[in-house]
């Protein structure tokens, strides 16, 4: 059994990055992860523009062009897919991490095989685990937690849960495709205040002119074949509905970083213990690397702000 110096679990940007330090520093890597390579990133909707330019995207020294000033996802799943090919960067993709123990190594056990390392690098972001409605109905096949395109919805009458920028994106996008009906679901008393800029107005102008239906302070209560049930203030409202896109977020896999050993904080955004400055866990040789050391609160850590995580662990390996 191969024994690597540091074992990357996450094909992301910031996994990718962590690599890349490694290379720079002579040392032996892998990384794996369970999907494709920028598995979160495949996963955004097809037309998502990003809130960065494309220069606060850039890996590795790799440059990232970009037709305008904030690129598309087509566009960085370009980009990324150049950066692994320019520094042929050691990938095993569609192979889930099943557990780490560590004894004088780290053992990685994976779906297919085992490794060890020296460390071991944690950077697999948050978008696997959706937040649940937690309500009846949810498991219908009509409700969906991922969106990607348009086309399915083209003459239904749709329900969006949220009010963050991908309901608002969704939103939208499915007017505009030719939905029959768009309502939005929304717990607070206004849309969130991150809204994109150049996209907030047309929201705002889209719901006064009711083109798109916005129920505040409002949430499902329930979900069948042909209707959702809204209670919004002190009454209940049914709506004809063909599908629900819950646009509710994501959170990190709690479960998996407790399996492994590491400790998560008290606070209110179970913050994962670690070394702001190397890193590192509580588990020496051990390292999260991205927006997953922030837990809940996933709008902290960026590719651009995060790429730094991985400068700082490596130099820590190092010493």
């Amino acid at each position: 059994m191969r024994k690597y110096d540091v074992c990357i679990i996450g094909a992301g940007p910031i996994g990718l990055n962590c690599a890349i330090e490694a290379i720079k520093s002579n040392l032996t890597y892998l990384i794996i992860d369970k999907g494709c390579l920028i598995n979160s990133l495949y996963n955004y909707p097809n037309n998502m523009t990003f809130f960065s330019t494309s220069d606060k995207l850039e890996i590795g020294n790799v440059p990232f062009i970009s037709h305008n000033s904030k690129p598309t996802k087509s566009e960085a799943m370009e980009y990324y897919r150049r950066v692994s090919s320019s520094w042929k960067l050691k990938l095993n993709l569609y192979e889930e991490v099943i557990d780490i123990k560590q004894n004088e190594n780290f053992k990685i056990m994976t779906s297919k095989r085992n490794y060890l390392a020296k460390n071991v690098i944690i950077a697999t972001g948050f978008y696997d685990l959706p937040y649940k409605l937690e309500i009846p109905g949810e498991d219908l096949k009509k409700v969906r937690h991922y969106y990607d395109d348009p086309h399915p919805y083209f003459g239904m009458k749709i329900a969006i849960v949220g009010a963050g920028n991908s309901a608002v994106d969704v939103a939208l996008e499915t007017f505009r495709k030719g939905c029959e009906e768009v309502s939005m679901i929304i717990r607070e008393p206004k849309l969130n205040s991150n809204i994109k800029y150049w996209v907030k107005p047309d929201i705002e102008n889209r719901i006064k002119e009711k083109s798109i239906k916005a129920y505040f302070n409002s949430r499902i209560t329930k979900i069948t074949d042909k209707k959702i049930e809204i209670k919004t203030r002190n009454k209940k409202i049914l709506l004809e509905n063909d599908f629900v896109l819950a646009m509710t977020g994501y959170q990190p896999n709690f479960n998996f970083l407790k399996k492994v050993g590491i400790k998560i904080g008290l606070d209110q955004n179970k913050t994962p213990i670690h070394n702001k400055k190397t890193m590192e866990t509580n588990i020496s040789g051990l390292y999260l690397a991205g927006v997953i050391c922030g837990g809940l609160k996933t709008n902290k850590w960026f590719i651009e702000n995060s790429r730094k995580h991985s400068i700082n662990i490596i130099n820590h390996i190092n010493k």
